[in-house]
């Protein structure tokens, strides 16, 4: 098995060719010919890596995550008639499907010290 992105290339270049799809070209350095990519990288830095410090890797994933849903859910988009292009459903009580009770006990019984 190869490894590294230039393997990987190679074998989704071949993948490609097997199933008849052609792929369009991007000129390194054009950002304007991948305008979804370039735009939300730009997004990415500007609303978020710019203003944070992460000391972690733990506070990365947090605080990427967060920012992620807001992006995905919350925030409104221009191309959809400024609409979150995945809005968060709420489900009502009465449709959330309602736990079984466990058939053995959960918690181990206490042993009896004699």
């Amino acid at each position: 098995m190869y490894y590294g992105s230039e393997f990987v290339a190679k074998a989704v270049r071949e993948w490609i060719t097997a199933v008849g799809a052609k792929t369009a070209y991007i000129e390194p350095g054009s950002p304007w010919e991948n305008g979804y990519c370039e735009s939300f990288n730009s997004k990415l830095r500007d609303e978020l890596l710019k203003g944070e410090i992460f000391y972690t890797l733990k506070e990365a994933q947090i605080v990427i995550e967060n920012w992620r849903r807001h992006y995905n859910t919350v925030r409104p988009h221009s191309s959809l008639g400024y609409r979150p292009p995945a809005p968060e459903t709420v489900l009502w009580p009465a449709a959330q499907p309602r736990p079984t009770p466990p058939t053995t006990p959960t918690v181990a019984p206490r042993p009896i010290m004699h």
